[in-house]
């Protein structure tokens, strides 16, 4: 891990010295961030290390600041203030520290003493006005052609990284067989989640988002985020949770049933395992991902109507946009330092935009797929009412089968997802082997 940390920040050194000369900028300013304290409150939320900062290391905590001169080593300015009220914790020895300059202060305004400023120096964090006081100027704060190009190059994932996300993997996989094992003795999703975060051994404010744990019909939710106490012995779990490991997070579903679910809902469930593994076989280099996800709806239209949800299948079934209120979300994201990572429609490290297709407009990745690239691939299968509506009447009511869709509303949804990194020959599944 230690020689790959290195390389990974000889790598960003590099990134970072390309990307400041295409801009214009002699040195780049990286801070961690500053408290956010809640309305009327005197409470802070939970505090999120500016993304682009954390790409470099896993520091916890605001106020630091990263500094970035081409040509010379880059230096860290941590901020451990003199304080009684919250623990301050030693810096110590971490495995990181030898690819630094390191310089400890107090206070953030010591910070800024030591940072370059001027017309040349530009700053990425959430504090312009900060930044704008020491003497940086306005159009070198948060300036979009260096942004975009840092936002490119972490759609790249380093042997560092892709070993972070992996070891996230692992400990989800732990959290994920501890909540099956939960689901199957009849526990609340308050319990399954209980147990999940114990397995993984965290807390909950260290999780890179919140649990999703939905048993029966609350699986047609897609981001539920309620923990019920009263409801047990469920017959559906749809479980969507990640764990995290210096900054990076693993995202991993996986939809179970029991014995007394719906058999239609089980069989469309082991039948959309085998779709979605499907789907990961078929990511290589140069495979645009929009094409991906058309596929991910061609097999969905063959598997409802295989098990007679729908009267047609392909993509006659697709044309005619049958799949669309069974299977409305994108079939996956890049993953990273943050679980929807950035530039998923960029065009290029220059910018612009590659919009989703019209039919699919909650795609959140257009890009084609590259080596070293990690995202998610995750079809999903839901019946909600709310989608499902305007078809009853439609032009293709008919093409319906309502019985049948009204008896599998009560086991809400199914979601099977993996986290993969294409490789020059494929792609490598990071999730399978734990969970």
């Amino acid at each position: 891990m230690t020689k790959q940390y290195a390389d990974h920040v000889r790598t960003r050194q590099q990134k970072a010295e390309a990307a400041l000369a295409a801009t214009g900028f002699d040195a780049l300013v990286l801070h961690a961030g500053t408290p956010f304290t809640y309305f009327a409150d005197d409470m802070d939320a939970p505090h999120h290390v500016n993304p682009h900062f954390a790409h470099w290391l896993p520091l916890g905590g605001p106020h630091h600041m990263l500094v970035v001169r081409p040509g010379k080593k880059p230096m860290i300015v941590f901020v451990k203030p003199d304080d009684y009220w919250y623990e301050q914790a030693p810096l110590g020895s971490p495995f990181w520290l030898s690819e630094f300059e390191l310089h400890q202060v107090t206070d953030e305004a010591a910070a800024w003493k030591l940072a370059p400023n001027g017309r040349r120096v530009a700053y990425i964090g959430d504090s312009p006005a900060s930044a704008t006081a020491h003497g940086i100027a306005p159009g070198a704060i948060e300036p979009p052609a260096l942004v975009m190009r840092l936002d490119w190059d972490r759609s790249t994932k380093t042997p560092y990284e892709v070993a972070c996300l992996e070891e996230a993997t692992r400990k989800g996989g732990l959290g994920h067989k501890a909540a099956r094992e939960s689901f199957l003795k009849g526990a609340s999703e308050l319990e399954i989640h209980q147990a999940y975060v114990e397995a993984v051994g965290c807390v909950d404010k260290e999780l890179p988002y919140e649990t999703i744990i939905a048993l029966d019909d609350k699986g047609a939710t897609l981001h539920y985020h309620a923990k019920r106490r009263d409801v047990r012995n469920g017959k559906v779990m749809l479980i969507d949770c990640g764990a995290s490991h210096q900054g990076y997070g693993s995202d991993i579903t996986r939809t179970w049933t029991t014995d007394n679910a719906d058999a239609t809902f089980r069989e469309i469930v082991q039948r959309l395992d085998k779709v979605q593994q499907d789907l990961c076989a078929l990511v290589k280099p140069g495979l645009p991902y929009p094409k991906l996800h058309h596929t991910a709806h061609v097999k969905i239209a063959d598997l409802l109507r295989d098990v007679q949800v729908i009267k047609a299948g392909g993509e006659e079934a697709v044309e005619r946009g049958l799949t669309l209120p069974f299977f409305p979300h994108g079939l996956g994201h890049f993953l990273g330092i943050q679980v929807h990572d950035v530039s998923g429609h960029q065009k290029s490290a220059e910018g612009g935009v590659q919009s989703p297709p019209p039919q699919y407009p909650y795609l959140r990745t257009t890009r084609t797929i590259d080596v070293g690239q990690v995202f998610t691939v995750e079809p999903g299968i839901y019946f909600i009412e709310m989608l499902l509506r305007p078809y009853r009447t439609g032009a293709t009511a008919n093409q319906f089968n309502w019985p049948l869709i009204d008896r599998l509303k009560s086991s809400g949804g199914v979601r099977i997802e993996d986290n993969v990194v294409v490789t020059q020959s494929g792609h490598q599944n990071l999730t399978r082997p734990h969970a």
